[in-house]
């Protein structure tokens, strides 16, 4: 279509848009004006809020003596009492009172609540959700804790990863841990290369802090809760299923192996406290391999006719005799009667 076609059907509406723009109420601005603006895009608000700031932009300091001490770092952003208090570094972000408190010259740290990464001086790219979670990092790298005091302890540690209330509470140097569930890792001090999966999973891992509990990985909720020195080892499931380990066949300390006793069922809504007990599981002594005997029958001995009971046979009586019959009287025949004698005549 030709381009001046266009524009005279574009005029008419372009004059409407225009009438109805000068017939709206004259603007004004928030009355009072919002205060707390100041040079280079920086926002304070609070007592001593970015008090030291010179060539820094784009900050913002929202509470009593948040970034108190930023000169020319820039990019930043302290809610909360005394957060990112002695920052001089670029793109930290601090929601919390407390929150990064000491961090200086650390860079891209992210803190959400109180006191999450308080002791934070140097240590960068970091990420802290939660009440004291990364509490007393101090030079630690690349660290994220999710949860209230996860890796609370953690100082000099790298490349951890806690999930979780009081996942990795207690590591202090280790580094390249995953820690997942309520307490996973809880106590694990210098350890490196673990994984736990779940609730209490390697619970006690490293727990002396001998540095030899490296490169467990523990799936389901108390999975190799018992290990404290053990490396290499792998569970699936509770503690009660078997695991496979190469630190039973280097050394002669026999395993570990954690049971989990309920008392009594809780109730519904109420959670109660789990009681764990170790057992230690002597391996039993390798033996040959038990070889049947072949079964050889015993020739039976030869079929004998039982023996027959002798029945006792009453002996017969006597046959009766009959008894003798009495003589019957038998009459004594009569002579012959003579036949009269024959008289012969002459």
């Amino acid at each position: 279509m030709n381009p001046l076609i266009q524009l005279k059907q574009a005029a008419p509406v372009f004059f409407v848009a225009l009438v109805c723009f000068g017939l709206l109420p004259t603007m004004q601005a928030v009355s009072p004006a919002p205060d707390g603006g100041y040079a280079g895009g920086n926002t304070a608000e609070g007592q001593n809020a970015l008090l030291s700031c010179t060539t820094g932009i784009y900050n913002n300091a929202i509470g009593i003596y948040s970034l108190l001490s930023v000169t020319t770092g820039s990019f930043n952003t302290g809610i909360g009492a005394g957060a990112l208090l002695a920052n001089t570094a670029d793109e930290n972000t601090a929601t919390g009172a407390g929150a990064l408190l000491s961090n200086t010259t650390g860079v891209e740290n992210t803190a959400n609540g109180a006191f999450a990464l308080l002791s934070n001086t140097e240590g960068s790219f970091n990420t802290a959700t939660g009440e004291d979670a990364l509490l007393s990092n101090t030079t630690g790298t690349q660290n994220t804790a999710n949860g209230t005091g996860a890796l609370e302890v953690n100082s000099t540690g790298n490349y951890n990863d806690a999930v979780g209330a009081f996942a990795l509470l207690y590591n202090f140097s280790g580094s390249g841990n995953n820690a997942f569930g309520n307490s996973a890792l809880l106590r694990n001090v210098v350890g490196v290369d673990n994984t736990a999966i779940g609730d209490l999973a390697l619970l006690n891992n490293d727990v002396d802090g001998a540095g030899t509990a490296n490169f467990n990985t523990a799936v389901g909720s108390g999975a190799l809760g018992a290990n404290t020195d053990g490396g290499g080892n792998t569970a699936l499931g509770p503690p009660w299923v078997s695991t496979r380990s190469r630190t039973t066949r280097r050394t002669s300390s026999p395993p570990l192996v954690l049971m989990r006793y309920l008392p009594t069922r809780p109730a519904p809504g109420t959670r109660q406290l789990v009681r764990w007990r170790s057992v230690r599981i002597l391996p039993a002594a390798p033996t040959q391999p038990t070889v049947m005997p072949r079964f050889v029958a015993t020739p039976q001995a030869p079929t004998t006719r039982p023996t027959v009971i002798e029945r006792s046979i009453a002996t017969p009586p006597a046959v009766t005799t009959r008894p003798a019959a009495s003589k019957r009287f038998l009459a004594t025949p009569s002579a012959s009667p003579t036949r009269p004698p024959v008289m012969v005549l002459s």
